[in-house]
């Protein structure tokens, strides 16, 4: 095994993974302040169990710290509809219940207006905006959708937008002869067939993630490139031990190994070939083809 290999295997043991669980907010104090009003009572607790499971998960492009645990409890909360469209965001409030300054309540209600969650103006305060207003291609979104409500239609979207993306890239990838690049390929596979001989699903999980986003970026083309972080979330959210899913296998492995090989003969149709192959025993893939939809 390599150095490369061992090294993420090591970092894979002892990372740290995940956020704070419920009721870790309540240590820092935030000073009582007036109410305002508002249409019905925020519903604060989710009866949702999957929402806990993912706050547990890293924070992504939340941050850390507080900061990221109030982006990451609020934003499954809206995503999950316990806090509806058009329902006011009382900044004290949520202040007064999650135990957090105003600095935070502020700078996290600044990040889910930048996904597209929730709206502030002047004189209307900060509401939540309907769902197409989200930006539903944010890594963030896509992980709370998963493993909220929307999971069914969340997954069978990613499975498409992966079936268009991915083939594409890896052709295109094949005329690409940045060796350096097939080298670190040909090392992620490396790492999975280590992590899937020793149980190690974390390490063979980080390892497939790194072998899709770089393949993305050997393909050239930039605005493909800028979607390498939905495959990631996709990967994530859908094939991750986290979720529960089956375990990595051997026909995996192999198609992982035959688009290297097919990228380093440059032969794109081998590998766009083996990408569609490897997609359709991704456990998140339900269907080879997805379907013609009815209007």
């Amino acid at each position: 095994m390599s150095i490369l290999a061992q090294t993420m295997m090591t970092a894979a043991r002892s990372s740290d993974s995940g956020l704070a669980g419920p009721g870790e907010l309540d240590r820092y104090p935030y000073a009582d302040a007036p109410g305002a009003d508002r249409v019905g009572p925020p519903v604060w607790e989710s009866a949702e169990p999957e929402l806990g499971r993912v706050g547990r998960r890293a924070a992504g492009s939340r941050g850390r710290g507080l900061h990221g645990q109030l982006v990451q409890q609020l934003g499954q909360m809206i995503v999950s509809g316990d806090l509806g469209a058009d329902r006011p965001l009382v900044p004290e409030e949520i202040g007064q219940r999650f135990e957090v300054s105003r600095t935070v309540v502020r700078e996290s209600l600044r990040v889910l207006e930048a996904k597209g969650l929730v709206s502030a103006r002047p004189n209307v305060g900060t509401r939540v905006r309907p769902v197409s207003d989200w930006n539903l291609l944010d890594p963030d979104i896509i992980e709370w959708r998963a493993f909220g409500p929307q999971r069914d239609d969340q997954r069978r979207e990613l499975s498409e937008l992966r079936w268009t993306i991915e083939p594409l890239a890896a052709r295109l990838a094949a005329g690409h002869g940045r060796e350096e690049v097939q080298q670190r390929l040909g090392d992620m596979v490396e790492i999975m067939g280590h992590a899937m001989s020793q149980g190690d699903a974390l390490t063979f999980s980080r390892a497939d993630t790194e072998f899709h986003s770089l393949l993305i970026q050997l393909a050239g083309n930039r605005m493909l490139e800028h979607l390498s972080g939905i495959v990631s979330a996709a990967l994530q959210v859908s094939g991750s031990p986290v979720t529960g899913c089956d375990r990595p296998n051997e026909a995996s492995l192999g198609h992982h190994a035959r688009i290297v090989d097919a990228l380093a003969a440059a032969d794109g149709a081998a590998a766009e070939t083996a990408m569609r192959q490897l997609l359709t025993v991704h456990p998140e893939v339900e269907r080879v083809v997805p379907a013609p939809r009815e209007h």
